[in-house]
């Protein structure tokens, strides 16, 4: 799933390539994409894109008066397409999910799609008056890359939750997901289990530093990148997410995971935990 830093890069992307283009022909391949029609999407025809924003892990642009709101889930994807064929894609076939033409001051006819892989169809789009009308935007927590310390010592304390839980709940923390958190945890050597609310001021210092500087180098990292090596520049700058059983890059320990049924993270036991291997929630309960 794209997040933070993803989401950030995609929006600067569109800044530099849609911002001053006109929205052209819109193509709907999959109906049920759309989570509004009031305003109708065709409504965005002919209006000037005039900037392109991130709320949370959600990639947005504003064209008039309207916003086009997009939150690519798990399987989503978007791609800047230079030479967009001319027919409208038949509803159904392929990924693709939504296409937007554009006219350039240059005088081009670029498009972005918006696709999707796999069976679980999570992909969603708004157009909306304001951002706020989108009800995952209303609930979202402060961002995770301007909160203060003081907000996320906040934050942290009003939930009982593990920290895993705590940092991919949207609703206390914008922008962050399964992978930056396994990140984040890791720098700041703490375990996925361990409860927020009673985290010591000195260990909430740590994992503040840590989530600001795994972030931030990503989004370093990220920035100027075209959508289409965005995947790759993410896969490369990760610790232990994704990482099973290779060395951990700190102790050189092999790269642990508990596994649910349909995602897993991954963590270092010897890092993180005092070398206790927490339980796969597949086969056992948790240790704590």
């Amino acid at each position: 799933m794209p997040e933070l830093p993803e989401v950030e890069a995609l929006a600067g992307f569109l800044r530099e390539h849609a911002v001053g283009a006109v929205i052209g022909r819109i193509d709907i391949a999959a109906l049920s994409v759309l989570k509004t029609f009031d305003p109708p999407i065709t409504e965005l025809q002919g209006t000037d894109v005039t900037d392109a924003a991130r709320f949370g892990k959600h990639l947005a642009l504003r064209a008039g008066d309207l916003w086009l709101i997009t939150h690519l889930s798990r399987g989503g994807w978007l791609r800047w397409v230079d030479n967009p064929s001319a027919a409208p894609p038949k509803p159904g076939k392929g990924p693709l999910a939504l296409r937007i033409h554009f006219f350039t001051p240059e005088g081009a006819t670029p498009a972005i799609d918006l696709t999707e892989a796999g069976t679980k169809k999570r992909l969603a789009v708004w157009v909306v008056r304001d951002p706020q009308q989108v009800a995952s935007i209303a609930r979202l927590g402060p961002d995770a890359l301007t909160v203060t310390e003081l907000e996320f010592a906040d934050v942290l304390g009003s939930t009982t939750a593990r920290l895993k839980t705590s940092l991919v709940d949207q609703s206390l923390l914008a922008g962050i997901g399964n992978a930056y958190s396994d990140e984040i945890l890791h720098v700041a050597k703490l375990s996925p289990f361990a409860s927020s609310s009673k985290l010591d001021p000195e260990s909430v210092g740590v994992l503040y530093e840590a989530m600001r500087s795994v972030l931030s180098d990503a989004v370093a990292r990220s920035a100027g990148q075209d959508a289409a090596r965005l995947k790759g520049e993410k896969r490369s700058g990760m610790r232990v997410h994704a990482r099973t059983g290779l060395p951990c890059p700190v102790c050189g320990d092999p790269v642990r995971e508990v596994a649910y049924v349909d995602r897993s993270f991954q963590y270092c036991a010897t890092c993180q935990t005092a070398g206790k291997i927490l339980a796969d929630r597949r086969m056992s309960r948790l240790l704590k």
